[in-house]
C-alpha cells in the first residue's frame, strides 16, 4: 500500500492522532475522525479531518480502528458498515477482549486484521510500537506497509490469540506498576528520599519503567485537570512547574485488567490495586505507583491484635475486634467458629514463654471503601498460621468484622 492509497484512521484520541500524524510523515494520505468531534471539520497540520465517518471510509483502502474497547469498536462499525468498500481492510488496533475479537473478525470476515499494539504515543512516534497481527495472509500482505510503518509486526494464529496476549502484555505492565508501588511505599516507611529510591531502582528489574515514568514519579502532582476524548481518554495534570499528560492512562489499564479477568475467570489482583490512583482514571499509569501506603488508621486494628498476642492481653483483642466478631479455621480437624469472648478465654495477661522468639508480619491490606481485606503470617514457635481478616470501618473506626486462619503443618 503505497502513499496514492487513502488511510481512514477512526478515533482521534492521542494514540489515533499519534497513528494518523506517524502515518501522514511517512507520506501516505489519512484521513481521520473522531467520536467526540474535536477536530472535525478542520484541517489538521498533519493530516485531513471529518466531521462524517461514512466520508472517511468511502474512499479509503484501509481503515484503522483506534478506539477504546469493544462496545467503541461496535458502534462506529454499525455506523460506516454501508460505506465500506468491498475491497477495504479493516485493521483494528484497539484492546477488546478475546470473544468480541473473534465476533469482529466473523462479521468482517477475510476483510479484517486484529492487531492490537503493545507501546504508546512515544512508541508511535519513533515508529516502534509492536503489534500483534492476526490476518489472513493475503489481507495481511496488503496491509503490512501501513502496519510496519508503525513499527515491528509479530504474526499471531486468530484474532483471539492476538487479543489474549495484548491482554497478557497489559498484566504484566500493571503487575511493575504494583510493584514499583510497592517499592515506593516501602522506601518512604524506611524514610528514604524518593530521588535515592528512584535511583536505586532504575538500576533494576524495573529500570526500563523507571526511567520512562521518571517525569511522573520524582514528585506529587498538584491536583489535576482531565481532559479525555470519546476515543483513547487523555490526562493533563498541570501545577505551576510542570504539564503532565498521560502515555497510557489508568481507565485504559484498568479496562484491560478487567477484560483479562472476565476472559480467564481467574482473579486478578491488579484491578483493585489500581483503584484510587492519585490523579484519577485518566491520570498516566505511573500515578499509581505514587498512591499513598494504607492509612494507619485501617492498620490500627491489626496492630492491636499483633500486641494481643504478643502480651496476651485480650484488651488488645476487644480493641481489635468487633463484638461480634467470629474466628474461625480448621483445629485438629474439625472447624471451629468461635464467638470473640470464647477465643479470648484462650488468653491469660501473660506472654507466651516462648514470645521472644515468635514473629508476626502483616502480608496485605486492600481497601474498598467502608471495608477491607487483609493478611498476616504469625509464626509461634514449631506452628506457623496464615490469619485471614475482613475489616469493617464504622463510626469512623476500624474494627475486625472476622477472622479466619489456617494452620501450616510443622517445619521439618
Amino acid at each position: 500500500m503505497t502513499s496514492q492509497h487513502t488511510i481512514a484512521v477512526l478515533g482521534l484520541g492521542r494514540m489515533g492522532e499519534a497513528v494518523a500524524t506517524r502515518l501522514t510523515a511517512q507520506g501516505m494520505h489519512v484521513v481521520g475522525w473522531t467520536r467526540s468531534g474535536r477536530g472535525a471539520g478542520r484541517a489538521s497540520g498533519a493530516f485531513d479531518t471529518t466531521g462524517d465517518p461514512n466520508e472517511a471510509v468511502a474512499k479509503a483502502d484501509l481503515v484503522l480502528l483506534a478506539l477504546f474497547d469493544g462496545p467503541a469498536c461496535r458502534q462506529v462499525l454499525d455506523t460506516v458498515q454501508d460505506s465500506l468498500r468491498a475491497d477495504t481492510v479493516v485493521v483494528n488496533l484497539s484492546t477488546v477482549g478475546p470473544a468480541e475479537a473473534s465476533e469482529l473478525a466473523r462479521r468482517l470476515d477475510l476483510a479484517y486484521i486484529h492487531a492490537p499494539v503493545l507501546g504508546s504515543v512515544p512508541a508511535v512516534t519513533a515508529g516502534a510500537l509492536r503489534l500483534l497481527a492476526a490476518a489472513d495472509p493475503r489481507t495481511f500482505d496488503r496491509a503490512r506497509p501501513v502496519l510496519e510503518a508503525l513499527g515491528t509486526v509479530r504474526r499471531v494464529d486468530d484474532p483471539a490469540s492476538a487479543a489474549a496476549l495484548k491482554l497478557i502484555a497489559s498484566s504484566g505492565l500493571a503487575g511493575s506498576v504494583l510493584a514499583l508501588r510497592d517499592s515506593l511505599q516501602q522506601a518512604d516507611a524506611l524514610g528514604l528520599s524518593r530521588t535515592q529510591a528512584l535511583d536505586i531502582l532504575e538500576l533494576g528489574h524495573l529500570g526500563g519503567l523507571v526511567t520512562r515514568k521518571r517525569s511522573f514519579l520524582d514528585s506529587e502532582p498538584a491536583a489535576d485537570t482531565t481532559v479525555a476524548t470519546a476515543d483513547f481518554p487523555t490526562n493533563s495534570t498541570t501545577d505551576s512547574t510542570a504539564d503532565f499528560t498521560a502515555d497510557f492512562t489508568v481507565e485504559a489499564l484498568s479496562k484491560d485488567m478487567n477484560l483479562l479477568a472476565a476472559a480467564s475467570d481467574t482473579p486478578l489482583r491488579c484491578v483493585s490495586g489500581l483503584v484510587d490512583t492519585p490523579g484519577g482514571p485518566a491520570a498516566d499509569i505511573a500515578m499509581a505507583a505514587t498512591a499513598p501506603a494504607v492509612a494507619d488508621t485501617v492498620l490500627a486494628p491489626l496492630r492491636a491484635y499483633i500486641r494481643g498476642h504478643a502480651t496476651g492481653d485480650p484488651g488488645h483483642f476487644r480493641a481489635a475486634f468487633l463484638p461480634t466478631a467470629h474466628i474461625e479455621g480448621v483445629r485438629e480437624g474439625v472447624f471451629v467458629s468461635w464467638p470473640l469472648d470464647e477465643y479470648l478465654a484462650l488468653f491469660h495477661g501473660r506472654p507466651a514463654p516462648d514470645e521472644p522468639i515468635r514473629s508476626r508480619r502483616i502480608d496485605t491490606v486492600d481497601v474498598h471503601g467502608s471495608v477491607a481485606t487483609a493478611t498476616m503470617t504469625l509464626r509461634h514457635g514449631a506452628d506457623t498460621f496464615t490469619d485471614v481478616f475482613l475489616l469493617v470501618r464504622a463510626d469512623d473506626r476500624w474494627r475486625i468484622a472476622n477472622k479466619a486462619y489456617h494452620r501450616h503443618p510443622p517445619r521439618s
